[in-house]
């Protein structure tokens, strides 16, 4: 799979998809999924502009509303970030026992579980970056609730792989699996891997009935534990020139908008921060693919260190950046994200309570429905 970084390619990608496939077949390893994780994690696109482009075409709000509310995920942990903090990072609720370990299971990081579709979706998260939603899910029950490893480590070892990286999503993501941002714990088989991973494997420490899955012993391949090496390597730290008569732009890894104040001249500056990177680290892969992006912003100087050491911003006409609750401590006016729905605020009991709000914005001007379709995906999208 293929991850191009030219806007005009990201675009196209938008402009072909098919929301009545991907509401039938997403949780498919072949199912008509998108591809558009990467470019919203990073900011390139947002789920409003995606939205857009749907609600826009010729289709009923049943056709569309599983696709959008994966959307609405997204934005829904994002505001859960803004009023969490970095408690998202820390267990939300009562973390459900046993927890034997908390570091990772070899055979994980070697993909060598003896389960197909597992020790293939690892394999290829390490090549492409890159790893289905299903396959998510999947693996981080595993590692969670059958080789009873807690979630925090895996949960940075995957994102570090991670192209489409968003830290809210993964976490929560990986807290709703594990029992500690739901009511219950999320528990897989071999007979639901095969279904929707194209397998027929058979005698897996997995192929047993849902019901023998909470009490079932930590299989043998499983035992040996380790804690994989996390470390980021940055570009080399250059101080980016600053014109005082100039307003200054602040990007950030989640906000690398090749569009964003196009027509302004500005001091257009991508701040990577060492204090970020050795708590939320990522692979070299992964690095590249956000500088190749960065590279779509015309004028932009790429600055090694942390934003306090631009001492020259300080005599800047103005500055201006998008608001990220892992940038709060930037200067200057930070600009509201792009919002699938600006309107909601605040904090929400779940993600049903912010969807009953926001589909009321959201499809307003949409055909109604021709049947009805209250279901909820069962956890947010990783991996559009």
């Amino acid at each position: 799979m293929h991850f191009p970084t030219d806007i005009k390619a990201i675009k196209n990608r938008m402009q072909q998809i098919d929301p009545v496939a991907y509401g039938s077949s997403r949780n498919y390893l072949d199912g008509k999924v998108t591809y558009l994780s990467p470019y919203i994690s990073r900011g390139v696109i947002s789920t409003r502009q995606i939205a857009d482009i749907i609600l826009k075409k010729e289709y009923s709000t049943h056709q569309v509303k599983r696709f959008i509310q994966e959307l609405a995920w997204r934005d829904y942990y994002q505001r859960v970030w803004q009023q969490l903090g970095d408690e998202i990072f820390e267990d939300i609720r009562v973390c459900h026992s046993p927890i034997r370990t908390s570091k990772l299971s070899k055979a994980i990081v070697d993909a060598s579980t003896g389960i197909e579709a597992i020790d293939k979706g690892i394999v290829d998260l390490y090549q492409t970056g890159y790893m289905h939603n299903h396959v998510r899910m999947y693996l981080a029950s595993i590692i969670c609730n059958t080789a009873q490893s807690h979630w925090s480590l895996p949960s940075k070892w995957m994102y570090y792989h991670l192209l489409d990286g968003d830290l809210a999503s993964n976490a929560l993501s990986w807290q709703w699996v594990a029992g500690t941002f739901s009511a219950k714990k999320y528990f897989c088989n071999q007979e639901n891997i095969n279904r929707f991973c194209n397998t027929s494997q058979t005698g897996t420490f997995l192929d047993l009935a849902y019901s023998d899955l909470p009490t079932q012993q930590i299989p043998a391949v499983l035992k040996e534990w380790i804690a994989p090496t996390l470390l980021t390597t940055l570009p080399k730290k250059r101080l980016p020139k600053v014109d005082p008569n100039l307003p200054t732009l602040l990007y950030h890894p989640y906000h690398l908008d090749p569009e964003w104040k196009i027509g302004i001249k500005a001091n257009r500056i991508l701040v990577l921060e060492p204090s970020h990177f050795r708590e939320h680290p990522i692979s070299d892969k992964v690095i590249n693919f956000m500088l190749e992006l960065s590279n779509q912003i015309e004028g932009l100087q790429v600055f090694t260190g942390e934003v306090g050491e631009l001492t020259a911003l300080k005599k800047s006409k103005a500055i201006l950046t998008k608001e990220h609750p892992a940038f709060i401590h930037f200067p200057g006016e930070k600009e509201e994200r792009d919002w699938l729905v600006p309107e909601l605020t605040g904090r929400f009991n779940s993600f049903f309570d912010y969807w009953k709000k926001a589909e009321k914005y959201i499809f307003s001007a949409l055909k109604p429905d021709t049947k009805s379709n209250n279901s909820i995906p069962s956890s947010g999208a990783l991996s559009l």
